[in-house]
């Protein structure tokens, strides 16, 4: 096993035997720390072109498409999905692929931002013509500004030569870093300057905690058919067909005036506690045994409010209303853990 090692300028290869822990600890350290510091070079190299790519990119009428080949060509990946989850619309596009017709993707007022630390890589380099011909810009992440990738870009972000941690000083280890971190800084200071907030980001990630936690009671409440309901003025017994009709099981049967608005709700704790205390308890008004004024939330209220007012009160459904005070859905504490926030 050997480490790489740089100094004056030469690189030499210093034997390292991996006989323990501690000569496997030494040598991992020492790849973090070469790549720890190619990323200070790069903090120190960063210009006024940094600024014009960040530029070109808000102003960008079309998509930001990334490309690379092999390892850059994974960090392009990772790029490009940070920027389009970010509200920067962006895709990758293989090189060797774009050459046989994915190219298509392409349009004028695109920019396509190419990865190649050397600058020289084929797949991409031969994507350069066809793109100048399109029409769209090209900004070049590159440690060989004098390379044709370099020369032909119409921004180069010089990420400087860089030596790589691996041992034979091959594999791109601090080069793909530096790109990451370079792309990362690209597409984050793109988002710090667009208006987009953290609903947009939600939009994005509607599957994760935080697009969880922008829902709203709208898209995770029960309507229609599905919310057991009466009006004011009938019996227990009626409630309690509305209840067994309803196409969705319920802990709750609510109740609104002619005009459809919220009076009350009756749970299925008030019917036992009802069967308990009452002999002819079907006979009797609903009116006289829901509970009055329930608690409720507004249409557009975020479904994590519906959940804090549930447990705060104890209760497992809360009715909908709109800003009339008319019923428009219920929210049951089923619902919010089909969903994962409980």
């Amino acid at each position: 096993m050997c480490a790489r090692l740089a100094g004056g300028g030469d690189t030499q290869l210093k034997s390292i035997p991996m006989e323990n822990d501690t000569d496997i600890l030494s040598y991992a350290k020492y790849v973090i720390e070469v790549e720890k510091d190619a990323l200070a070079k790069l903090v120190n190299r960063m210009d006024a072109s940094f600024e014009d790519a960040v530029r070109a990119i808000l102003g960008c009428k079309g998509q930001t498409i990334v490309s690379g080949m092999g390892k850059a060509g994974i960090i392009a990946q990772k790029i490009s999905a940070t920027m389009a989850s970010t509200g920067t619309p962006s895709i990758f596009i293989h090189p060797a692929e774009a050459i046989h017709g994915d190219l298509g993707r392409i349009r004028k007022d695109d920019i396509v931002i190419l990865l190649s630390n050397s600058g020289t890589s084929e797949e991409v380099v031969r994507l350069i013509p066809p793109i100048k011909k399109i029409g769209a810009r090209i900004i070049a992440m590159t440690g060989s500004p004098e390379s044709p990738l370099g020369e032909h870009a119409d921004i180069v972000l010089d990420v400087g030569k860089i030596d790589e941690a691996c041992p034979l000083g091959m594999a791109p280890s601090a080069s793909t870093t530096v790109l990451l971190a370079l792309g990362d800084a690209l597409a984050l200071t793109v988002l710090k300057l667009r208006d987009f907030d953290l609903e947009d980001f939600a939009l994005y990630h509607p599957g994760g905690a935080l697009g969880r936690r922008f829902l709203t009671v709208d898209e995770v409440m029960r309507k229609g058919e599905d919310v057991p309901t009466v009006r004011t003025g009938s019996s227990v017994k009626d409630a309690l067909l509305a209840h067994g009709a309803a196409k969705r099981r319920s802990g709750a049967i609510v109740i609104v005036d002619a005009g459809g608005a919220l009076r009350g709700i009756f749970t299925d704790g008030d019917i036992r506690r009802l069967l308990m205390a009452e002999s002819a308890p079907l006979e009797k008004r609903i009116d006289d045994v829901m509970t009055r004024s329930p608690k409720s939330v507004k249409l557009g209220a975020l479904a994590a409010e519906a959940l804090l007012v549930m447990r705060e009160k104890k209760i497992d459904e809360l009715p909908v209303t709109n800003e009339s005070g008319r019923l428009e859905g219920l929210i049951d504490v089923q619902d919010l853990i089909t969903i994962g926030m409980v």
